[in-house]
């Protein structure tokens, strides 16, 4: 079975990017994005120090939607100030310019490239921190060790709290934490503790969702 494989148009667009840097603080810059396609960009001239996996915010023109860092260009060469990103909603469209086809690669890998695959997904959640007002929102990806929360005002790196996921007609409740955060987009969010009957009864329901 063959996968989608897409080639990567040469560009120089200016966009905008945001998040939280390797330090926790919150960045915003201007920078070029040198190639793209529909589900990923190459981006120069970034001075915050990023790390792999973050989720930040990319605006191009009036369009703005989250990537995932996927790898950082390292420093003394080439690469330097370069990162690599992963639309994390490649169905909406976000750049103006006309992007090639995909075409297929047929590379059979051997086993999963990622431990924990997230998987696309629109699940109701609550966030409950002690002695705080319930937080409602949406969880936009799902793996079994986390989610991505959409909240215009995320929480800050590192915060414990209880989340509560609604799969099907059942409330899961998992103790989590802050793993990154996105200012206009939402929080990563880490389950600290899941047990195995929970991480079956997950399982199940991502395989459902997938």
């Amino acid at each position: 079975m063959g996968k989608r494989r897409e080639p990567r148009k040469a560009v120089a667009l200016p966009v905008r990017i945001f998040g939280t840097d390797i330090a926790g603080r919150i960045f915003s810059e201007t920078v070029t994005a040198l190639d793209i396609s529909q589900t990923g960009a190459r981006l120069g001239g970034v001075h915050a120090s990023i790390k792999v996996d973050e989720i930040i915010g990319v605006s191009y023109g009036k369009n703005k939607v989250h990537f995932r860092v996927k790898w950082v260009g390292t420093p003394g060469q080439a690469t330097e100030g370069q990162v690599g990103l992963q639309n994390l909603n490649p169905h909406k469209l976000f750049w103006d310019v006309p992007l090639p086809q995909s075409i297929v690669d047929h590379f059979r890998p051997t086993r999963d490239r990622r431990r924990s695959p997230r998987i696309k997904c629109s699940l109701s959640v609550e966030l409950h921190r002690q002695g705080e007002p319930v937080i409602w929102g949406k969880a936009s990806d799902i793996s079994l060790g986390g989610c991505f929360v959409e909240m215009p005002i995320p929480l800050s790196v590192d915060t414990p709290f209880t989340i509560a996921i609604w799969l099907g007609d059942t409330k899961l409740r998992l103790p989590a934490q802050v793993a990154s955060s996105s200012p206009g987009f939402g929080i990563g969010v880490r389950f600290t503790t899941v047990s195995p009957e929970t991480a079956a009864f997950l399982e199940h329901h991502l395989l459902t969702i997938a």
